[in-house]
């Protein structure tokens, strides 16, 4: 955080008025709005790849030379870790979609006009990035290739397949799997394949201060891009799990994209077009699964272990339209998973989602006490945040909490804190998980200092979010001595 502060302070001249942690998403980099003295912000991103970051970088550069609407790159540190970049707003596709998605697919005629022009931009990107682009630059390889694809078919296996206890014999969907791969990889791959074309990572900025671009529609997390095919990015974007679009406004949004991709470069009729489409439908639903397996059973993030059915749904249906039918031993397996259904919704990875455990987290001064255990279980951890640096000490902290900017950058350029918080993070997990696994109800953290003001503030405030996010489930927080309180509800 330090040296991002630096970088913003090289570009603008002074430090940022204030710095606001924005939530976090599937990936290693972390990102910041940074805001100057008169409201105006821009967005600082830290990462842990200087290749994955170099790639975001230049691929930003060139697609604003093709005026593709992107952000654009203010000024990146020496090492390419760090970068500032234009702030598009809070508000992204998935956002702007949330009624629908929730009506069950029942889109207004704004969010449908939202969709098809996604839809529109989309070609743009593909084709004209395309153009005189270094694709060496991109991360983690420049081109859609078998091995990326038997990657991603085993993936599927290994995370999804298996852990829904399927028998296969290996060998022979191996040989099903490297036949996909060649079919998939047959169509020329001359274009920008987006990799992770979804609503999360497309921006609605209808006020943003980009005003040479006439869509409201930014693309962002493109980093991933590669060389490869068109019908991917339209499988991934229209066949998400959770978007539950009806077919008829699928069928809609590739008009919408044919008819502009035609334009720009020469395409197959649209029965071939729509039939080769079909084929990364499936691959990207599988791959998909394999995702979910992984982000929800192994690292038991629960949105993932929620889309699970609808992306069982979607395999349902292609498998029922022949998906398939040119991967006889797959489909066979794959019919096999459909049949198991039902038990792998019931099973206990699925059950522990479900769970009654409440967790209460304290801030407290030792002055005053341990906080009681309301419960009657007899209390939890107490963890003695003394031994770390003190920003009470400092006359300009002396006012503030461990809820404030200043004081959490404080206690996190020192450093002390945050390895404190690593150590705790793990034995916590640990017992949560156990907790979740055998019904319990109650499970207590404390965490206590000199004055419960500035180091168990912030250690609570940052476990209590961090176990919230990361089970879904009840967590009370109270910062004693603040008389501060907060609920975070259970995730539906």
């Amino acid at each position: 955080m330090k040296q991002l502060v630096e970088l913003y302070i090289q570009w603008k001249g002074k430090e940022p008025e204030r710095t606001e942690k924005l939530p976090g998403a599937g990936s290693n980099r972390v990102y910041y709005r940074m805001y100057d003295s008169e409201g105006r912000s821009v967005v600082g991103c830290v990462g842990t790849s200087h290749e994955e970051n170099h790639a975001f970088v230049s691929l930003s550069r060139h697609f604003r030379t093709k005026q593709l609407p992107v952000p654009e790159v203010l000024a990146v540190s020496q090492d390419e870790l760090r970068y500032l970049q234009t702030d598009l707003g809070a508000t992204s596709l998935f956002d702007a979609l949330k009624h629908g998605r929730e009506a069950g697919g029942n889109y207004s005629a704004d969010e449908q006009a939202l969709l098809c022009e996604a839809m529109r931009q989309l070609p743009q990107l593909q084709v004209t990035g395309a153009q005189e682009l270094d694709f060496s630059v991109c991360y983690p390889m420049p081109d859609f290739d078998e091995m990326g694809v038997m990657f991603d078919l085993n993936y599927f296996k290994y995370c999804f397949l298996k852990t829904a206890d399927v028998d296969f014999h290996e060998v022979r969907l191996e040989h099903d799997f490297r036949r996909m791969a060649k079919d998939l990889t047959s169509e020329p791959g001359t274009f920008f394949l987006y990799r992770d074309f979804q609503a999360r990572n497309v921006m609605v900025a209808q006020n943003s201060p980009l005003s040479s671009f006439h869509s409201p529609l930014y693309f962002i997390d493109f980093q991933g891009g590669r060389r490869g095919p068109l019908y991917y990015d339209v499988a991934s974007f229209l066949w998400q799990a959770s978007a539950r679009y009806p077919d008829e406004l699928r069928r809609r949004l590739v008009d919408e994209y044919y008819e502009v991709a035609r334009q720009l470069t020469t395409l197959p009729p649209r029965d071939v077009f729509d039939r080769k489409l079909r084929l990364f439908v499936f691959f990207r639903t599988l791959q998909v699964l394999g995702a979910y397996g992984f982000r929800g059973y192994f690292e038991r993030k629960r949105h993932f272990i929620e889309s699970i059915p609808a992306a069982l749904q979607n395999l349902r249906q292609l498998m029922g339209e022949g998906a398939a039918g040119d991967y006889p031993y797959l489909s066979e397996v794959l019919s096999s998973l459909i049949d198991k259904l039902s038990s792998l919704q019931n099973s206990p990875k699925l059950s522990t989602l479900h769970s009654p455990l409440i967790i209460r987290v304290f801030s407290f001064s030792y002055k005053k006490g341990i906080p009681e255990d309301e419960s009657g279980n007899g209390g939890g951890y107490v963890f003695d945040c003394r031994s770390t640096h003190n920003p009470g000490r400092y006359d300009e902290y002396k006012q503030m909490t461990g809820l404030d900017q200043p004081v959490i950058r404080f206690l996190e350029d020192d450093g002390e804190i945050t390895a404190f918080l690593e150590s705790v993070y793990r034995l916590a997990d640990a017992h949560v998980e156990r907790y979740m696994e055998r019904g319990f109800t109650s499970l207590m953290f404390c965490f206590g200092c000199t004055g419960g003001q500035h180091r168990s503030v912030y250690s609570a405030q940052h476990l209590a979010e961090h176990l919230h996010q990361k089970y879904g489930i009840e967590v009370r927080l109270c910062h004693r001595e603040q008389h501060i309180s907060t609920i975070f509800p259970p995730k539906q």
